[in-house]
């Protein structure tokens, strides 16, 4: 199919983009209608004008420095983004095209432009901008939020820490005040029997009467009393110096039954039910056994008109997930659980069982001390403790002592000797660096039969040690300055291999106590011991 020459015209003139022919010297001889029409000038008037002439000036500069080089250099170009001017001055985005066509000898007969509208590639382009603008600038705002949030969240953990600080550091000094409140009331009172039985034997005395035993009693009865509240308040604290041993819980509760069943009464029924196969435990067996007592202790009051106290012992594994809820370590536990049929506890009376002077027993019934005192001792061995009870129906508490593996032996428990087994002829060195304590501790040797040597410091019993070379026994304070009696020791058993060593103190800190555990080669005599408590440690290190 041909076409005639109108309708390739018509072609030509109403094509969707405009053409434009130049003479090669850049002068337009031909111009489509659609052109035109886009320019809004007269065909007419565009003959004969440059077509760089009809860009505004910066597309002119561009086009006269790079595209009609380019045009020359290689016959064409492609999609360059210009700006005409039309007739009325406005401005009109076009992309442009551009062709020579040559004849046969090489010579540029023509050059062909296309246009083409980009009036609304242009919008797109600058909506799109301005849509990258805009996401950048979200961008660098959402990086400042971020920035500006992270610290403000900071600031706010810092608030919120500093608050909580504050509030621990609120609820330390109630607790501290707590504390020092009961230990205050108690010692005050304990304090107060021993300097009235004093004053009073005094008296008595100086008139030359000797019924004063009561006094004495009132006043031994009362520092004993004292010296059991520190040692409660030690093992609250997990302070207490623990000696762990192997340990078999069954043979434990077996021998304890009988003295339990005197202590508990004819109203209390006292049952054991002693698992078989149980795991071997280690842990301080005198403070075991006094907390099994404590608690059973406990039970009795929460009887008044009696009922059943049950001993039971098991082998438990906590597992994992009880294990973080209640900060223990996983893994097996020999558990022994005292449960009583009393009048049981309110869930407020259970959350203040553990806190020291804590007491629902009546005035002068109960120190407050009995539970904190186990908790402390079950959490330095190790261990957990749980109370489980129901109003009316009774409590439970269970404690969890980490199972022992190997194939160390229970040792057999020494029975309590009440007779005083005195002196064999032996010298002992004491050194203490509180002369008071000195001086009685000397007259409490003296009187069980042992010759004294006696020191104040370190140094002043390593000069008796050198003059006197037949001492059987050195008996130190831990707790001195300059030289601890750890320090002291060593260098005596330097000077006299042999030397057999018995250290006391109030307080132990690090010298013969790691991680409160006393060392595998220390005798421990704690402040204060009666004379009977002496007389047995020290032949117990000498024998």
């Amino acid at each position: 199919m041909t076409l005639d020459t109108s309708e390739l015209l018509d072609l030509f003139d109403n094509a969707p983009c405009g053409y434009v022919s130049a003479l090669p010297d850049g002068r337009i001889s031909r111009v489509n209608q659609t052109f035109a029409d886009w320019m809004a000038v007269p065909r007419e008037e565009l003959s004969h004008r440059r077509f760089q002439d009809l860009l505004n000036i910066a597309g002119r500069i561009y086009y006269e420095t790079h595209f009609a080089p380019l045009l020359r250099m290689q016959g064409f170009f492609q999609e360059v983004a210009l700006d005409l001017v039309k007739g009325d001055g406005r401005s009109f985005p076009v992309l442009v095209n551009a062709v020579e066509r040559r004849d046969d000898a090489g010579g540029v007969r023509f050059i062909r432009i296309t246009v083409f509208n980009a009036t609304d590639r242009r919008k797109y382009e600058a909506e799109l901008l301005q849509a990258r603008r805009t996401a950048e600038q979200a961008s660098l705002e959402l990086q400042e939020l971020n920035r500006t949030l992270a610290t403000r969240v900071a600031e706010a953990v810092e608030e919120r820490m500093a608050a909580e600080s504050a509030l621990r550091q609120a609820q330390k000094m109630e607790a501290v005040g707590q504390l020092t409140g009961g230990i205050a009331h108690d010692f005050n009172n304990m304090l107060a029997v021993v300097l009235s039985g004093l004053n009073l034997l005094e008296k008595r005395l100086s008139r030359g009467e000797t019924d004063v035993q009561s006094y004495v009693d009132a006043a031994r009865d009362a520092a004993n009393r004292a010296s059991k509240l520190t040692q409660r308040l030690l093992a609250f604290s997990r302070q207490q110096p623990l000696s762990p041993q192997p340990l078999n819980a069954n043979r434990m509760v077996s021998e304890m039954s009988e003295i339990l069943r005197r202590t508990l009464g004819e109203t209390i029924q006292l049952e054991t039910v002693l698992a078989g196969g149980l795991w071997r435990t280690k842990a301080d067996a005198n403070q075991l056994e006094n907390a099994i007592i404590n608690l059973a202790v406990n039970a009795r009051d929460a009887m008044p008109d009696g009922g059943r106290l049950t001993i039971e012992t098991a082998n438990c594994h906590l597992d994992d997930t009880y294990a973080a809820q209640h900060a223990v370590s996983p893994g097996q536990y020999v558990m022994v659980a005292v449960t009583d049929t009393g009048a049981g506890m309110s869930s407020d009376i259970l959350a203040k069982a553990f806190e020291p002077f804590f007491t629902t027993k009546g005035v002068g019934k109960g120190t407050g001390l009995g539970l904190s005192q186990v908790f402390g001792f079950v959490k330095q061995s190790d261990g957990h403790i749980k109370i489980y009870s129901e109003l009316g129906h009774g409590t439970t508490v269970k404690i969890y002592l980490p199972r022992l593996y190997g194939e160390a032996d229970v040792p057999e428990r020494a029975t309590r000797r009440d007779a005083i087994v005195s002196s064999r002829g032996e010298t002992v060195l004491l050194v203490e660096d509180d002369l008071r304590v000195l001086d009685l501790t000397r007259q409490t040797l003296l009187e069980l039969g042992y010759s004294v040597l006696t020191a104040s410091n370190g140094a002043d019993a390593l000069e008796v040690l050198r003059n006197h070379p037949r001492v059987h026994l050195l008996f130190t304070d831990v707790v001195m300055p300059d030289m601890n009696g750890r320090q002291l020791a060593k260098k005596a058993q330097e000077a006299q291999p042999g030397l057999k060593i018995l250290y006391t103190t109030g307080y132990t800190r690090n010298a013969i106590v790691h991680n409160g555990i006393l060392d595998a080669d220390v005798a421990f005599l704690p402040k204060p011991s009666t004379m009977e408590e002496m007389a047995a440690k020290i032949r117990e290190v000498l024998d």
